[in-house]
C-alpha cells in the first residue's frame, strides 16, 4: 500500500548519414549507431562522451551530437 511507480516515456530520435544511423532519446545517456562504419556507424571512440544528448545532426558521412551543456561530439568520416 502506498507504493508508487512513475514512468517517463521518451520518444527515440533518429539521424542518418548516407549509410549509417544514430538513435538516441533527448537527455539520455545512450546513443546507438549502426550501418557502414566509414559513414559514422562506429561511435565507440566517443560513446563515453555521448551523455545528455539533445540532438544529433548528420552529413553524408559523419555525425555531430549536441549535448545539454552546449558542447559537441563528432564522429564518422573526417573528410
Amino acid at each position: 500500500e502506498g507504493d508508487h511507480l512513475t514512468v517517463v516515456a521518451q520518444q527515440p530520435k533518429v539521424a542518418a548519414t548516407s549509410a549509417a544511423f544514430a538513435m538516441w532519446c533527448c537527455g539520455g545517456d545512450r546513443t546507438v549507431t549502426w550501418g557502414n562504419s566509414r559513414h559514422g556507424a562506429d561511435s565507440s571512440a566517443v560513446q563515453d562522451q555521448l551523455r545528455s544528448v539533445q540532438k544529433i545532426e548528420a552529413t553524408w558521412g559523419a555525425f555531430v551530437g549536441i549535448l545539454s551543456d552546449g558542447s559537441v561530439v563528432t564522429w564518422g568520416n573526417p573528410e
